[in-house]
């Protein structure tokens, strides 16, 4: 009960900010790059409910693995939702720095988020039951990776030649999101404990969406 009670909580609030900036921004945003950091949380937060509100809904009745599918469902959409997140964050970087060619890197991104799509796609990842294969977990994980890395060195890049005091924290912020979530793919279902690293890799999200939102507002 005290799980339940905490993590419901925290889902409401978290939820509930991601969905609130993202609607604002797109709603109120005065520029085309507000407006995609405004689909970014919005989809963040739209996202992420269709794992969190069946998790919550199985902690305060029958439990997790009785709820299995709901849960692997809400997984995959989170799987889908997250590579797009990074997608867009991407476009961000590209319209806050007035990047202009790099069709190569742009390439690779697209290409990273087809592979990470189809990887999720795959019927081996077995979605529906509670245990899933850890090797798959790990495959999927490989291009989603990649698009970390790329994002968290491109915004170091620009962020330091410019002097960006908005983004600066972009890159710090994605590094401590995969360093947080990376454990839980791979050690979760051998240590359930390690499952409390997804509360610290939210706040990292949740930083993202400050930073997005403290555009906004000086726009």
């Amino acid at each position: 009960m005290p799980q339940a009670i905490a993590e419901t909580v925290f889902d409401i609030l978290y939820l509930g900010f991601a969905i609130f900036a993202g609607f604002t921004m797109l709603r109120k945003g005065r520029n085309t790059l507000v407006r995609k950091a405004g689909s970014m949380s919005a989809l963040l937060g739209a996202g992420d409910a269709f794992h969190l509100i069946p998790r919550t809904y199985a902690l305060w009745t029958t439990g997790l693995e009785a709820n299995a599918v709901s849960l692997g469902m809400g997984k995959f959409i989170t799987s889908i939702t997250m590579t797009i997140f990074y997608l867009l964050l991407y476009y961000i970087w590209r319209d806050q720095y007035q990047i202009n060619g790099r069709k190569g890197l742009t390439e690779i991104m697209w290409g990273l988020s087809v592979i990470r799509i189809a990887l999720c796609l795959l019927p081996q990842n077995q979605w529906l039951v509670y245990h899933q294969p850890l090797l798959y977990g790990v495959l999927r994980n490989i291009p989603f990776a990649a698009m970390g890395i790329i994002i968290i060195v491109i915004f170091f890049q620009e962020t330091k030649r410019t002097n960006d005091q908005v983004f600066r924290f972009i890159p710090l912020a994605v590094a401590l999101s995969f360093g947080f979530y990376l454990p839980v793919v791979l050690f979760s279902k051998s240590f359930p404990v390690v499952g409390i690293l997804m509360i610290p890799k939210t706040l990292a999200y949740v930083w993202i969406i400050l930073m997005t939102w403290r555009l906004y507002k000086e726009s």
